[in-house]
């Protein structure tokens, strides 16, 4: 009879604490939305004054204008005064990152992911390998900044493997960088595929290659995309290991190529933001804009992949 009385429902109390919870949960969910819309509120109020620095209230009032103004900050060089810099060199290096980033992290993350899920049975060795990707993807990004400048930069000491403070040091540090988020989030969404479409298709006698390709690949694509574009979004944010592998802190003319000397916009940002002047701080600001709209463009373009990839598998 004790045991019993020990499992009866508590009714009273789930009445109380029910709804305690439920009213805990959305204060922490406007706590962190109030708190997102003053720094979005902050940035744009300071980083629109770059306008021949004017207050916000003589402004653009609407999307043009402010498209116009940002598209003024992308394609402006460094100039004598912040009213007339921008961040040409800054875009155009986050892009080549961008690209270069996805071109070495992306493949090898998820040939990794595909075959340590499909190809690899579970034992000591598949324990140590996700073991130590896990703890790479906890290591400090700093670290990887002085793995790059040791690896790539410097080439261990020997000439003939430095690259130097290239665009191809920077993508291949942040590719190490991103490499284990890919990984684990590849594999995340792979293992969320049902076990009956891998024995449908081994049934009908594909190969486990012919498998992973036209059945388990795209089913899990929708997960997929959502850990690249969380990946390439921390990578052409990051500030700290770019700091390593970069010798220039300000560039004239943006890289034409792979080989040249770069500062990315994040670099860029964190420049004009530690100088007293508060022109600066604002030009800084319309820094934050730019690299906002990138991010939301990147996530934008995910989103619209993983939707269409998703209506897709269930049709």
């Amino acid at each position: 009879m004790q045991e019993l009385h020990t499992y009866t429902p508590h009714s009273r109390i789930r009445r109380i604490l029910g709804p305690l919870f439920a009213i805990a949960c959305v204060l922490a969910t406007f706590s962190g939305v109030v708190v997102l819309s003053i720094l979005l509120g902050s940035v744009l109020s300071t980083g629109l004054g770059h306008q021949a620095g004017r207050p916000w209230y003589h402004l653009p009032q609407n999307a043009w204008d402010l498209g116009q103004l940002l598209l003024s900050l992308a394609t402006k060089t460094p100039g004598e005064s912040a009213q007339t810099t921008g961040f040409r060199v800054g875009v155009v290096s986050s892009l080549w990152l961008l690209g270069l980033v996805t071109l070495f992290a992306v493949p090898v993350g998820l040939g990794a992911a595909v075959y340590l899920e499909e190809y690899v049975r579970p034992g000591r060795f598949k324990a140590v390998v996700q073991t130590n990707i896990a703890n790479l993807a906890g290591v400090p990004s700093i670290v990887y900044g002085i793995l790059g400048l040791t690896l790539f930069v410097r080439g261990f000491g020997f000439k003939p493997f430095a690259l130097g403070y290239s665009i191809w040091s920077g993508a291949l540090t942040l590719s190490l960088l991103v490499l284990p988020v890919i990984i684990i989030a590849a594999q995340e969404a792979i293992r969320a595929v049902p076990t009956t479409y891998r024995q449908a298709a081994l049934a009908l006698g594909a190969t486990r290659w012919q498998t992973v390709r036209d059945h388990v690949l795209p089913a899990a694509l929708p997960g997929i995309m959502t850990g690249l574009i969380l990946s390439l979004s921390r990578a052409i944010g990051e500030t700290a290991p770019v700091l390593m592998v970069t010798q220039a802190s300000s560039l004239l003319n943006p890289p034409r190529g792979p080989g040249d000397q770069y500062v990315p916009l994040p670099l860029e940002i964190y420049n004009y933001a530690k100088y007293p002047d508060p022109a600066d701080q604002t030009l800084a600001a319309g820094g934050i804009l730019l690299l906002l709209v990138l991010l939301i463009s990147m996530n934008a373009v995910a989103i619209v992949i993983r939707n269409r990839s998703g209506r897709l598998n269930r049709n």
